[in-house]
């Protein structure tokens, strides 16, 4: 345990003042100042670097039931964090250790260590444990390789593919063996990189034509596996070139989240049927056992730069919101994080 050093008076930290209906609004959060406390017993203090912002918190900011608790009305919101111990009443954490929790949302965070992870900046650099390395690196590989049961020669289709995850699922399934990758994206710039830099054998505009025309010219052969991020038009289109014996992994639907109506389903599911397809969608706190294997695996791809990674990186806590609005805009290429 550590010596506690002199402390700030208060951190900045997010609310929730009311429930979103339909897009969320500046006037739904509020900035506040909280008072800085001492750890207790098996506690740490840590002051965030870099915290992250994710489409899956839209979510928690309905009270309707999910697989994840609602952010509650006044309090601090949560989400991924990593940053620097400088408090610890802790046995085994010490004062200037790196830890990733899930704190974020605020600049200081006092937390039981027993739910934070010592992190290694010299391995790599802090933001890639929120990213590449972390809960949406593990989402591509837990979603791709278990859920969707990738297997060399497969043909993938990835909506949303320019971002943290997606990028991953098809540089992934490349590295592993894949006959073919198509990533669908909303700018000409993310289909460039998805082409360019990324690997992928082909990328659209789903904003230039019908998803169904654009994947069919795209993979006229079909799709084995389909990993969705996007849900709507793009699942309907997933499903419409499934070959025989094809998986899809719904891991989110960002097109339908804001959305005050119901959502149309897929108007071809029975195609499924003659395809013998199979749907599943997963979470990838159900697939934590796969994180030695995940850092074994991709941990090296990354250092030796045959996975590539992007990130979009906002300056400062005051930016939170704004940066959280940008993922649901789908503003940022690769991992949205916010350094402090």
């Amino acid at each position: 345990m550590s010596d506690t050093p002199q402390l700030p008076a208060v951190s900045r930290e997010w609310h929730l003042v009311s429930r979103p209906v339909g897009w969320p609004k500046p006037e739904d959060f509020a900035l506040v100042e909280a008072e800085v406390r001492q750890p207790g017993e098996g506690q740490v203090l840590v002051r965030n670097e870099y915290v992250s912002v994710d489409p899956y918190m839209r979510g928690r900011m309905s009270a309707a039931k999910s697989y994840a608790a609602p952010y509650e009305l006044g309090k601090v919101m949560q989400g991924g964090a990593v940053g620097e111990v400088v408090a610890s009443n802790a046995e085994g954490i010490e004062v200037g250790d790196h830890l990733l929790h899930f704190f974020g949302w605020r600049e200081y965070a006092v937390l039981d260590a027993q739910h934070a992870v010592k992190v290694d900046p010299e391995a790599a650099p802090l933001s890639t444990y929120l990213g590449v390395l972390g809960m949406t690196g593990l989402t591509a590989y837990a979603g791709l390789l278990r859920t969707a049961s990738f297997k060399e020669g497969d043909s993938v289709f990835v909506s949303g593919a320019a971002g943290a995850v997606g990028s991953q699922v098809g540089q992934i399934a490349k590295l592993k063996g894949a006959s073919r990758v198509i990533g669908s994206a909303g700018s000409d710039e993310k289909v460039k990189l998805l082409v360019e830099e990324y690997g992928f054998d082909a990328a659209f505009n789903y904003k230039d034509a019908p998803v169904r025309e654009q994947l069919g010219k795209a993979a006229p052969d079909g799709i084995d596996v389909y990993f969705d991020n996007v849900g709507g038009e793009h699942l309907e289109a997933a499903i419409g070139s499934l070959n025989r014996d094809g998986r899809i992994a719904v891991c989110g639907m960002i097109s339908v989240y804001n959305d005050t109506e119901p959502t149309p389903g897929p108007r071809n599911l029975a195609r499924l049927i003659q395809t013998r397809g199979r749907i599943e969608g997963f979470l990838v706190s159900d697939h934590y056992d796969l994180q030695p294997q995940f850092v074994q695996e991709v941990g090296p791809w990354v250092r030796s730069g045959e996975l590539k990674y992007r990130e979009t990186v906002v300056e400062g806590i005051e930016n939170n919101l704004e940066a959280f609005f940008g993922v649901l805009r789908g503003d940022n290429i690769g991992k949205m994080i916010v350094k402090l």
